[in-house]
């Protein structure tokens, strides 16, 4: 099994009174993950999806949860966001079991965060865990071996499944892209119209890179901008997109509310589209690179506890800057390019506006040190 970064980082936090919290899209490994972990602990395993589960928590009681616990050291409550009331339920777990470790997971952070963040305020630590990220698929096999496979990447993404049977990957991501994509998103995020969800999505796929009009997609989707806003909110917290903003603080010009939308894995975006054509034949690479790195980018300071801010930068008179991140109070730039050694200059209005910082550009040659 591949080694998942974080999974050292979820046994530290073992035996200390809190419930672990393990969110990600469907398919990344989050089971697998945890019954590794599991193996070496004597564990009660609950699946959220069966009905007869839901039964057990209704109208808990702290003796009745001490019956259904026994003397297991592990309690895993698989796909948790499917039962109700779940943040109260842990929280009872947490206040009056004790020398037992739980462990939820789910598939949808929304359903999770409605439900637990109140209950469980100061009792929980919470992971996130994505399609595998460069790092963990280089220290896998080799840096070498999968810059080789970037190619792979850029088309099929990173999804375990995918990684462990390329040869099936096609079929993989269009059963995930028609299936596994929306069955959260559908079942909890109060979507009454699934085909505007669809058009919604695949428009959001044919414009990575770009930024996002809410009254464009409006129009595309028959909708109204508020509605537009609402069903991307719910796509974000499905884990199917993430949201990139502009920065707006110093240069006059700076674009205010303006917004990019990219995938967390291409290979979804892809299949939304259903277009796997080889790079040479595509006239979206650098949207593809971008979309890569910035995604690439979110898994690495997620999975290293890094909490940065990030944008990108844009101005009224289109110069630009692709990804930025702030950290101690210092603005760092980067340019994503696909062709290597393109000359790049960084806009005079955000060296003088943001000085300190350092400004790098990102090709093929170089990728790995912005992503290690």
């Amino acid at each position: 099994m591949l080694n998942r970064h974080i999974t050292s980082q979820i046994k530290e936090r073992f035996g200390k009174g809190k419930v672990i919290l393990l969110h990600g899209p469907r398919q990344v490994g989050k089971t697998t993950l945890v019954k590794a972990i599991a193996a070496n602990h004597k564990t009660l395993w609950l699946n959220g999806d069966e009905s007869d589960v839901k039964l057990l928590f209704e109208n808990p009681t702290s003796t009745r949860l001490k019956n259904l616990v026994g003397d297991a050291e592990l309690l895993v409550i698989d796909e948790a966001q499917s039962i109700p009331n779940i943040g109260l339920v842990l929280k009872l777990m947490v206040d009056n079991l004790s020398g037992i470790q739980i462990v939820a997971t789910g598939s949808s952070s929304f359903e999770l965060a409605d439900k637990l963040n109140e209950p469980l305020t100061g009792r929980k630590y919470e992971f996130h865990l994505y399609p595998f990220s460069f790092e963990e698929l280089k220290n896998h096999s080799s840096l070498l071996e999968e810059k080789r496979l970037l190619e792979q990447r850029l088309l099929f993404g990173s999804y375990p499944e995918v990684v462990n049977k390329p040869g099936e990957a096609r079929e993989t991501l269009q059963l995930l892209a028609d299936s596994y994509l929306y069955k959260d998103i559908l079942r909890f995020g109060n979507i009454k119209k699934p085909h505007v969800l669809e058009k919604l999505v695949q428009a959001l796929a044919l414009q990575i890179g770009q930024e996002v009009s809410y009254h464009e997609l409006s129009q595309l989707a028959e909708i109204d901008k508020e509605t537009v806003e609402r069903y991307i909110d719910v796509l974000e917290k499905a884990f199917v997109v993430f949201r990139l903003s502009a920065l707006n603080r110093n240069v006059r010009s700076e674009l205010k509310k303006s917004k990019k939308v990219y995938f967390y894995d291409t290979g979804i975006r892809n299949a939304i589209i259903k277009n796997f054509n080889p790079l040479a034949l595509r006239s979206d690479v650098g949207a593809l690179w971008e979309n890569h790195l910035a995604a690439e980018r979110l898994k690495h300071n997620r999975n290293h506890s890094k909490f940065v801010n990030s944008w990108f930068w844009r101005t009224s008179t289109q110069q630009e800057i692709d990804y930025l991140e702030e950290e101690g109070g210092i603005m760092n730039a980067w340019e994503f390019k696909w062709k290597p050694k393109e000359k790049v200059r960084f806009p005079a209005p955000f060296l003088v506006g943001y000085p300190g910082g350092s400004t790098q550009v990102v090709d093929p040659t170089n990728y790995e040190d912005f992503l290690l």
